[in-house]
């Protein structure tokens, strides 16, 4: 199985760390966020890892060679030219990661110690073309899911807005935990091209693909998102 870390994100709310370096490198307690994701993973026992690069790419992929990976196989799915976000560079990856069966992502500046191989049971269980996780934690923004814990919708929290693509009489509101598990088939029925979000392909392949929710609300999860989030993210994380 393979998996792809996106990395390439400027990091504007990690200034002034971003001013000079990538965020993926930012350290808490003595390991870079890039090197506590791939050791995770490792955990496992995924070592095929598709890195993509933007900001500061040539610290990445310097890291990624003096430390040979940390262990693991990394091949760079380059976005220098353009920051293409989250769903643009996984659709840039196709040709990386179309033909290895499903594939795991994760986002660099995101610690959890979720059970990965639940998520990714669950995923075989109930042939989902996307699993991904969530939590019940206060967020900004909500994924919203039926009883079932099939994907129907997002609400921005702050300023009301909604967007259905599943009509049910209730939502139940979720927190993306930004890990999920995908089928290559993905590639085949993505319709967005570009620069693009990942939460507008899964609203739109919501509509006709099941994609589904995996509570693992209780597991450790940081988001370091800023400087201070570090802070929180070292009492977790050893």
């Amino acid at each position: 199985m393979k998996a792809m870390i996106f990395s390439a994100g400027l990091g504007t709310r990690f200034k002034p760390w971003t001013d000079k370096h990538p965020k993926a490198l930012a350290i808490v307690n003595g390991k870079s966020l890039l090197q506590r994701n791939i050791e995770y993973l490792q955990h496992y026992g995924i070592e095929d890892v598709v890195v993509n690069v933007h900001h500061f790419a040539d610290q990445i992929e310097s890291a990624l060679k003096a430390n040979r990976g940390w262990g693991s196989n990394i091949t760079i799915s380059d976005e220098r030219t353009q920051l293409l976000e989250t769903g643009g560079g996984l659709l840039h990856a196709k040709p990386l990661l179309e033909h290895s069966g499903p594939f795991v992502i994760l986002n660099v500046d995101v610690l959890t110690d979720l059970d990965l191989s639940g998520l990714l049971n669950f995923h075989e269980q109930h042939h989902s073309l996307i699993s991904f996780a969530v939590t019940n934690r206060e967020t900004a923004r909500n994924f919203l899911f039926d009883d079932s814990g099939q994907l129907c919708g997002w609400v921005n929290n702050a300023t009301g807005e909604k967007r259905i693509s599943l009509s049910r009489e209730h939502y139940i509101p979720k927190a993306y935990s930004c890990v999920a598990v995908i089928e290559p088939d993905f590639f085949h029925v993505i319709r967005q091209h570009g620069k693009f979000s990942l939460t507008d392909t899964y609203l739109d392949l919501a509509r006709d693909h099941l994609i589904l929710g995996y509570d693992h609300s209780g597991d450790k999860l940081v988001d370091v998102g800023k400087p201070e989030s570090v802070v929180r993210a070292e009492q977790l994380f050893t």
